[in-house]
């Protein structure tokens, strides 16, 4: 949540990631004095991120938007521009395509990420600017903040939370707020 300081200028949101203790595969998320559990990428966080990898870069990356199933989920109120998810959006992650890293539309060949998923992952998608801005070949995509798999399965490299976790979360999110993973 933005908060006015005394000078009047607004603070963006915070959102850490820190590794949790005994499972490189889980993180601590803390935001406005809360912590949850959470899950990362099977391989943990690395500095080095590249395509495949599973791993959770360590970086500092902007919440940039999100998409939610509304069909499932009601999020609550969040200052966080949001899309509804629809059948056919997809997200590029063949390094070789032109739109990789980016939003793409069913039908398409290339490797990609559905964003409209079965298992709920993506009920809730937020997206982080990992490789967006400045976008490399190789060095990672579609890396989220979404919600968790049963028992906070590791992801591929994404952050994941629970869906009441989220809905607390959801709130203090706005376009530019910062997830530090560390």
């Amino acid at each position: 949540m933005r908060k006015k300081t005394s000078g009047r200028r607004p603070v963006k949101s915070v959102i850490t990631v820190r590794p949790a203790p005994l499972d490189r595969r889980r993180a601590l998320v803390t935001f406005d004095g809360r912590t949850e559990q959470a899950a990362i990428g099977r391989s943990g966080i690395t500095s080095r991120k590249r395509e495949g990898d599973g791993a959770t870069p360590r970086a500092t990356m902007k919440l940039i938007g999100g998409y939610v199933r509304r069909d499932r989920i009601l999020l609550p109120p969040t200052p966080l521009p949001t899309r509804t998810t629809r059948k056919g959006m997809l997200w590029c992650d063949a390094p070789g395509h032109a739109l990789y890293n980016r939003p793409a539309k069913a039908p398409f060949a290339p490797s990609h990420e559905d964003m409209m998923r079965t298992d709920g992952l993506y009920d809730i998608c937020l997206v982080m600017d990992w490789n967006l801005t400045s976008r490399r070949r190789y060095a990672g995509s579609a890396i989220f903040f979404h919600l968790i798999r049963p028992g906070y399965e590791p992801t591929e490299g994404c952050v994941a939370i629970s869906l009441a976790a989220m809905r607390r979360l959801a709130p203090y999110l706005r376009h530019g707020a910062i997830v530090k993973v560390l």
